[in-house]
């Protein structure tokens, strides 16, 4: 959609906020209701978000919901976002749901649910590792890229706070892994350096 689809909001966070917040209770309070309690938009690529329905003016247990995210606002077209809705209970692929946002969450007995919840935790529980620019690191297996490109080796090429990989010996940064942070990968220690000794004549 354009920005002007989006007033008065002017990012993807304030937008879905207010979409998942509604009150379709009639005058006698009967009805459906949907209010936001608390929403992260990690890097404006996913949206999470504690929800909680209500039936009648009876608050249910809150549960998530997880948007996935186009946000480019320099669009050419002027179709600078789109989102994919869907709840936790779907099993959403995405699992870097904040803790804040996990612990006000209801009980629920969804298998779906429950998986993902339980990713989530294994990702917060997972260290962090810092990654600089022009560290050469091998993954504990190979990646095959779009383009058709397998391997297991790159040198990592960052610019603020975003992390590109090239082939070792080719200096463009043409790939990206996403959590690279967490990923099991091992630093690949340098060559040592070839010497060439003078010849010494007796």
């Amino acid at each position: 959609m354009p920005l002007s689809s989006m007033f008065p909001h002017t990012g993807p966070k304030a937008y879905l906020d207010a979409q998942f917040t509604y009150d379709n209770r009639n005058a006698d309070g009967k009805g459906k209701a949907l209010r936001v309690i608390a929403s992260s938009c990690l890097r404006n690529k996913v949206w999470y978000a504690a929800v909680v329905p209500s039936t009648d003016g009876t608050d249910e247990p809150a549960f998530a919901a997880v948007c996935l995210v186009s946000w480019n606002p320099r669009a050419k077209d002027g179709f600078v976002f789109a989102y994919k809705d869907m709840t936790e209970h779907a099993g959403p692929c995405e699992a870097e749901c904040p803790e804040r946002i996990l612990s006000l969450l209801g009980d629920t007995d969804d298998p779906g649910a429950l998986d993902w919840r339980r990713r989530c935790l294994e990702r917060l529980a997972t260290p962090v590792r810092p990654l600089e620019h022009g560290m050469h690191i091998r993954l504990p297996s190979k990646v095959t890229f779009v383009d058709g490109y397998e391997g297991d080796e790159f040198i990592v090429h960052k610019r603020g706070r975003k992390i590109s990989l090239a082939i070792p010996g080719n200096s463009y940064p043409k790939y990206r892994i996403g959590n690279l942070r967490k990923w099991a990968w091992t630093l690949v220690p340098p060559k040592p350096e070839t010497r060439v000794h003078k010849t010494v004549f007796g």
